[in-house]
């Protein structure tokens, strides 16, 4: 059983529960007809949580054996039957004293009545229902458990399920407390909808971005002498994330971004500054304590030094004065001497106390911290000159190395990692400037869609909860409200398609998070576009406006391509490694027909003019046969090879092949570069 170290997810609410759609109902009801099937096979059972997510639902059980998938046709052949005999999903409200009197009888998360087996998970999940929220119990047949629903109508309506693994969790995430076992299982409207899911699935592992990066070489995470989640980007990988960069400069240039640069490491009081201290410090990298290095911490180490001196120098003329006088006075040699030894102890004390006191003037720390975000440091960038309304808009762009300390149970590949490259940019702007800005990011977003070939897209905008200002949000009521409808103007001029998701919001303002679908249908969170009204204020950011008052900006965080690691994972399983000739590692590979001094001498020409140009180029002059030269070029995934032979030479042409394309004929040589050149130029896909 492998170990499962998924969060626990924050407890919906009611409004959010009403909003369950029909997919996440069925889901949802899959769980208990999944708990009522274990009960049947092991009535000892005890259930905690059992919720619908993403692709699923699952179960955490505690239970003397060890489920494996070698039960999991037992168990879905029991599942089978309750869903054949279609009992309806009863809802019965109840109050908090008899939900806990049910819990102790055993009752919840049973089939009936157990006296010895009390429930005491379903205690400790009525703990987590809010004082004045409505009780419920949900019944399928016999079986009743503790749940704020919603359900789809009858068990029959669960008719296309399947198990798919189980894992181990702690109870509410919890190291502290037991833990389980969580069997995990997805469930559709119907059999035709799961069997498409799983034939993706298994597209998805020919296309697992770490398998075909290995293949590739691409990248690699040793985690022996580096560490886990800290990539390392071989040469061909290299090349991908440079074209992206260069893809983002471009863009952000012809779009009125400045560039900017901000070191890897800042003071603490940069992040208490942000708000991301003590809030986010779990996703941080422990403090680095270093010495304090500033002009008061000198002075007080010289004022220390030169107070030891003096004092040691004091003690020692003492001393000395003492031991003569002792002599002259004609004192016993050993009371002298316990005399003596007794002055010279004293001096010790005093020696060892100002050294001490130097010390302590000396070692003084502060804690510094490896950068989590860019934006505090461009927030500093902003800070550094005065500025009026006509700096704004001011758009700092940066390819900035940021480091999370992410679980390891939540490394994943490229996808999950601790040291990132973010596409990150910060949009410092007047309130009556805001939708142009906002407007122009979510554009830039299409643009790039178009480069990629993403055909499907959706964005997320993420609202406030207000039940939850002054602890998950900002507590500024009148700026959430204003901000959100200024958003979703936005999003209803643009004609964007999006959906409103209530309580995801950042803490200081909405956002929205940008999902695409890849060519297989999996979905991806591609980027984020932020509004941030609170931080500006706290690092007391301000400009000049007409009226020569100071004002504070809004800010815009956007990173349109994200992470690079995380967006090239995407991208290799997208393209299944068969990247478009401008983004493919090896763009070009020149093949000869035979090893002809000659030949190898046109087919070198090519590869240099090529080299000239900047195209990615490599040429196979060996002497393998030439189907064999191809094999291993379409093995490496090369885009475009290029095969001359004797013939091609006398002609001054070449034998375009494409990458799972075939051949595509001789074509004179001149042609066929310049056409190359032109396509890497464009971007074509």
């Amino acid at each position: 059983m492998t170990r499962d170290d998924e969060q626990p997810k924050e407890r919906k609410t009611l409004d959010e529960r009403a909003r369950m759609t029909e997919l996440e109902r069925i889901r949802h009801s899959a769980a208990h007809v999944l708990a009522t099937a274990i009960l049947r096979l092991w009535p000892e059972a005890q259930f905690a949580a059992g919720p619908p997510v993403e692709n699923g639902f699952y179960y955490d059980v505690e239970l003397a054996h060890r489920i494996s998938p070698d039960d999991f046709p037992r168990i879905e052949e029991e599942m089978k039957k309750e869903v054949k005999a279609n009992h309806v999903f009863e809802r019965q409200i109840v109050t908090r004293e008899q939900a806990i009197k049910d819990a102790g009888s055993g009752r919840l998360g049973g089939l009936s009545e157990r006296p010895d087996n009390p429930s005491k998970f379903k205690l400790g999940n009525l703990e987590a229902i809010p004082q004045g929220e409505p009780i419920s119990y949900y019944r399928n047949g016999d079986f009743v458990d503790l749940c704020a629903g919603p359900h789809v109508m009858r068990t029959g309506n669960v008719s296309a399920f399947k198990l798919t693994h189980v894992a181990s969790a702690y109870y509410k995430g919890d190291e502290r407390n037991p833990q389980l076992q969580r069997i995990y299982g997805t469930a559709f409207k119907n059999k035709s909808e799961m069997d498409a899911y799983f034939k993706m699935l298994e597209e998805a592992k020919k296309r697992d971005h770490r398998k075909i990066g290995a293949e590739m070489g691409l990248f690699a995470i040793d985690t022996e002498f580096v560490g886990p989640g800290l990539p390392l980007w071989l040469p061909k990988g290299t090349a991908i994330l440079e074209e992206l960069e260069t893809l983002a400069k471009e863009t952000e240039f012809a779009a009125g971004y400045a560039r900017v640069k901000t070191p890897h490491i800042a003071r603490e009081k940069m992040y208490q500054t942000s708000g991301h201290l003590p809030y986010y410090a779990e996703s941080m990298f422990p403090a680095m304590a270093l010495p304090i290095e500033t002009r008061e911490k000198i002075e007080r180490e010289e004022k220390a030094k030169q107070k030891q001196a003096e004092e040691e120098a004091a003690l020692k003329k003492a001393f000395s004065n003492d031991v003569v006088k002792l002599i002259a006075e004609g004192y016993p040699r050993e009371q002298a001497q316990a005399k003596i030894e007794q002055l010279w102890t004293n001096v010790l004390k005093a020696s060892n106390a100002a050294h001490e006191a130097l010390m302590a003037a000396t070692e003084e720390t502060e804690n510094y911290y490896l950068k989590a975000m860019n934006c505090p440091h461009h927030h500093r960038i902003f800070a550094a000159e005065r500025r009026s309304y006509r700096d704004l808009p001011l758009r700092l762009a940066e390819y900035g190395a940021c480091y999370r300390y992410e679980q390891s149970g939540e490394l994943f590949g490229l996808m999950r990692v601790r040291s990132l490259n973010m596409n990150d940019a910060h949009i410092y702007c007047a309130p009556e400037q805001f939708a142009a800005e906002f407007n122009a990011v979510n554009e830039m977003y299409l643009k790039y869609f178009k480069i990629f070939g993403l055909e499907k897209y959706q964005m997320r905008f993420s609202t406030h909860d207000p039940a939850r200002l002054g602890r998950k949000f900002v507590d500024e009521p009148e700026l959430w409200t204003r901000t959100e409808n200024m958003v979703r103007d936005v999003l209803k001029n643009s004609g964007i398609h999006y959906v409103e998701v209530p309580n995801e919001a950042a803490f200081y303002g909405p956002k929205i998070d940008v999902q695409v679908w890849s060519a297989i249908g999996r979905e991806f969170t591609l980027a984020t576009n932020q509004v941030d009204f609170a931080v500006p204020k706290r690092f007391g950011l301000t400009y000049r406006d007409r009226d020569n008052t100071e004002k504070t900006p809004l800010c815009i965080h956007r990173a349109p391509l994200g992470t690079h690691e995380r967006f090239i994972g995407f991208l290799i399983e997208h393209y299944a490694g068969n990247f478009p000739l401008w983004l493919a590692p090896e763009q070009v590979r020149v093949l000869t027909i035979g090893e002809d001094e000659t030949l190898v001498q046109y087919a070198n020409a090519i590869v240099r003019e090529l080299r000239d140009n900047f195209v990615r180029v490599e040429g196979d002059f060996s002497s393998n046969k030439i189907n064999g030269k191809i094999q291993a070029a379409e093995t490496d995934r090369v885009h475009t090879m290029l095969v001359v032979g004797a013939r091609d030479m006398e002609a001054g042409h070449v034998s375009v092949r494409i990458h799972g394309r075939g051949n595509l004929g001789a074509r004179p040589k001149a042609g066929v570069v310049a056409d190359l050149l032109q396509a890497i130029k464009e971007r074509r896909a």
